[in-house]
């Protein structure tokens, strides 16, 4: 398998280059300068307005028309979303003739974006044919905030009190930063990355095969801010919040403040990025639960309360450097290093234990109450660097490549201390757990990308990765004669878990005047080994893993109308499995808690299809709809079973099939010049089928989510605006989560020519009147468990967020992001 994709990747490279006669230039956004992929560029006889040929526009917005005979044509521009434009004729005097048209710039839709002069105002989303495209500006509750702040806002995604991300009911997404593969965990990548450092959000959700196959929901990429002029860019920003309205008895007042500071020089042939960024980021909360397990005909019952808060600091820095040797060659090396942690507290009293036996009995066998403190304290050190390289041919074919190594030291105790109550001097158990998880990942990228043919746009590539996730898992418990800490060999253990991936893909791509399509194929090679050993010497057990499996893609859009279109898309997809989910060594999360994962978890493999319609009215108003179907083999959840009689034992599993089918509609609404609305609403059904532990799992339930977005403009550099996210009952394997919304109000106001922003926050509003910000998780099993836990989180929040530009420039920088870490963090 390996050689014959170094066959391909050596055919692709050295392949002999056709110098026919061309025409050469590319597409941009005339509002910003940005290149525009996938545009449409067609030549026309000026004489009779006959059209010869058209073109798709690369990745970096450029084009190449071979073959053209002399004559005098004209070039109309075309691209969803963009006014048409069409050229001033010209003339070609021979057959041979290279002409350079340079760049084309074409306007957004006057449907899509009003005039520039008049307002200034973007659309909030504009459809294009594999993805929606979402304009961070436009949520200004997210500004100062992270990334999970604004994607938040997107129709197809739900954020729960947990902080979980999902998109169409799934965790499993990708994110992609300015279009590079980031094979992390995605709700880490955003939660750090600034969202004023974020200029739009694209929603892929049946990506081609062009892109890494990972992720069941698809793909999120973050385009950063940047521009193409020459000169120096230096932003800072300052964020505090104001102190605690709610009192939840926590043991620390929460604190949250930090700054970030990006600094890009773009001189000639050179630019250089530097960045450094510092977090603070608590939040206060409680949690209220109450658990029964069955085991042996006797049922204990265990309610508690107590705090539930985290303190997550993070803080990095990093350096960039882009060399642009000439119009055919560029180069890029960086640099990315930090230091994070997020403490979790949970100290709960458990405050009427109780047992009856038989369980349908009234009378207690025992009565009792302790106090539990438990820290949990996950750490990650890291150093990332990345080389890339892009070459242009003269045909206007090229090839680029990308190298990326990172080591990241993930790991953080556990401490968990049962205590008297109310003495808290008596110890009942102390218990510690730590562990150091050293992780290597290289991945190596090339694409080439054909000169156009006449049957459309051909794109070719490889990509290698390999990940070494070694860990080292210790469980001490102190022997209560001795004061010593002793091993606890079930719970301590030794990972070390392998993988190489092999790929290589085929698509293409072509526009017509009515119609544009693409279809595509990767070709993935996958070989996992987990070694495992206990720390007595007896468990030393390797488990393989490997396949060679297609991932097909299409899609098709037809364009009715200047102001309808129609698409068909279908991705196959794979969810490749993290070590923690795989290690069966039980780790403890806290007092009534444990989680392991298993060997032998296969990857899950999804089919995504999806028929969608955009219609543009009158006005900055739209309107999209698309239904889709998700199936979901290997299903991958976490489920219960009972450790003993007051321990649940939490372990990922493949528990069979999961299917969901639904819809998503999102509109812009622009009542008045003043008051623009955008509403976004996910509904779909969800239904699980299968088994584990010999019961079965089969249900199906019908949810939904609302994201509401209403901004009022009092002026050019003052504004005020609502947003209201809802998520509605979930079924899950074994049991519910209960709705969870969160409403909050921003006012922005700038000074000093826009140089100055500063954003007042008053993020989950409830003033005693609402249950914000809280959500009730509940799992059973009848006859063996039953448990539910109210999570209620800090409420009524108010942050100062102020960003300051020092000049004119727009950001270029560009920063390299964790490829490995961040899924383990």
């Amino acid at each position: 398998m390996r050689n014959v994709f170094l066959f391909v990747l050596f055919c692709t490279v050295f392949l002999t280059q056709n110098l026919a006669a061309q025409i050469k230039g590319k597409v941009i956004d005339a509002t910003n300068g940005e290149p525009l992929e996938y545009a449409t560029v067609a030549i026309y006889d000026a004489g009779n307005n006959t059209l010869i040929t058209g073109v798709v526009t690369g990745v970096s917005g450029e084009f190449s028309i071979e073959n053209i005979k002399k004559g005098t044509y004209f070039l109309e521009t075309s691209f969803i979303g963009y006014e048409t434009k069409k050229g001033k004729p010209f003339q070609l005097t021979n057959n041979n003739q290279k002409k350079e048209v340079g760049n084309l710039s074409i306007n957004p839709s006057q449907l899509f974006l009003d005039e520039v002069v008049l307002s200034g105002k973007k659309s909030t989303v504009i459809n294009k044919v594999d993805r929606q495209v979402y304009e961070a500006d436009a949520f200004k509750n997210s500004q100062g905030g992270s990334g999970t702040d604004v994607i938040k806002n997107l129709p197809s995604v739900s954020v729960n009190a947990l902080g979980e991300i999902s998109v169409r009911g799934s965790d499993g997404f990708v994110v992609l930063l300015n279009g590079k593969p980031i094979q992390s965990n995605a709700t880490l990548i955003l939660g750090q990355l600034p969202a004023n450092a974020i200029e739009r959000v694209e929603l892929i959700t049946a990506p081609s095969a062009k892109y890494d196959p990972e992720g069941k929901a698809g793909i999120l990429n973050i385009i950063t801010k940047k521009d193409a002029a020459d000169g120096t860019f230096t932003q800072i920003n300052v964020r505090a919040g104001f102190p605690s309205i709610e009192d939840y008895n926590n043991s620390e007042p929460v604190q949250r403040y930090g700054a970030d500071i990006t600094h890009n020089i773009r001189t000639g042939n050179w630019n250089i990025s530097m960045g450094a960024s510092y977090q603070r980021n608590d939040i206060a909360g409680r949690r209220e639960g109450d658990v029964f397990t069955i085991v042996n005909d006797t049922l204990t019952r265990f309610p508690s309360d107590g705090e539930r808060s985290f303190d997550e600091v993070n803080y990095s820095g990093r350096f960039t450097i882009d060399f642009t040797l000439d119009t055919l060659n560029t180069y890029s090396l960086g640099l990315y290093a930090g230091k994070r942690s997020k403490d979790r507290t949970a100290d709960i009293l458990y405050y009427d234990n109780h047992a009856f036996s038989p369980p349908e009995s009234q009378d207690r066998i025992y009565t009792f109450q302790y106090f539990n403190e438990n820290l949990r304290i996950r750490k990650g050190d890291f150093v990332l660097g990345s080389f890339d390289y892009a070459h242009t041919f003269q045909n206007n074919s090229n090839i680029s490549t990308s190298f990326l190594y990172e080591y990241t030291l993930l790991g953080g105790p556990t401490t968990n201390l049962n205590l008297g109550y109310p003495d808290t001097s008596v110890v009942l158990q102390d218990e510690y757990n730590t562990n150091d998880n050293p992780l290597h990942g290289i991945r190596f990228q090339v694409d080439y990308q054909w000169k156009p043919l006449a049957i459309g746009q051909l794109e070719t590539g490889y990509q290698f990765r390999n990940l070494d996730h070694t860990g080292d898992f210790v469980y001490e418990r102190r022997n209560q004669e001795t004061g010593e800490y002793e091993l606890v060999p079930e719970f301590s253990s030794e990972v070390d878990l392998t993988r190489q991936i092999h790929s290589g893909y085929l698509q293409l791509s072509k526009s017509l005047k009515k119609w544009e399509y693409s279809a595509g194929v990767r070709l993935e090679a996958m070989d996992r080994n987990l070694d495992l050993k206990d720390k007595i010497g007896v468990v030393d057990t390797t488990y393989r893993y490997n396949y060679v499996k297609l991932f097909p893609s299409a899609a098709v859009q037809y364009s009715v109308n200047d102001d309808l279109k129609l698409k068909a898309a279908y991705s196959k997809r794979v969810e490749r499995t993290t070590s923690f989910k795989m290690n069966p060594f039980p780790e403890r999360e806290h007092s009534e808690t444990l989680e392991q994962g298993d060997p032998t978890l296969k990857p899950e493999f999804i089919d995504l299809a999806e028929l969608g319609m955009t219609k543009s009215f009158e006005g900055n108003n739209s309107l999209y709809v698309t239904a889709y179907y998700r199936n979901v083999d290997n299903l991958i959840n976490r489920v219960n079973t009972v450790y003993n009689d007051t321990i649940l034992n939490r372990i990922y599993s493949n528990v069979g099939n999961g299917k969901s089918l639904g819809f998503e509609v999102g509109s812009e609404v622009e009542v008045v010049e003043k008051w623009s609305n955008f509403i976004g609403l996910n509904v779909y059904n969800y239904e699980i089928d299968g088994s584990y532990n010999g019961n079965k799992i089969d249900e199906s339930s019908w949810q939904y989510s609302i994201n509401l977005n209403s901004t009022y403009d009092f002026s050019d550099t003052a504004s005020l605006q609502f947003t209201f996210n809802y998520l509605s009952e979930r079924k899950t394997a074994q049991g519910e989560d209960s709705r969870f919304y969160s409403p909050n109000l921003t006012f922005q106001k700038s000074f000093f020519d826009n140089q100055l922003t500063a954003s007042l926050q008053w993020m989950n509003m409830d003033m005693g009147l609402l249950d914000t910000n809280e959500q009730r998780i509940t799992t059973q099993q009848p006859g063996s468990f039953y448990t539910t836990t109210n999570y209620v989180y800090e409420v009524d929040m108010v942050i100062l967020n102020l960003s300051y530009t020092f000049n004119k420039n727009k950001n270029k920088s560009k920063f390299i992001e964790s490829e490995f870490g961040k899924r383990e963090f």
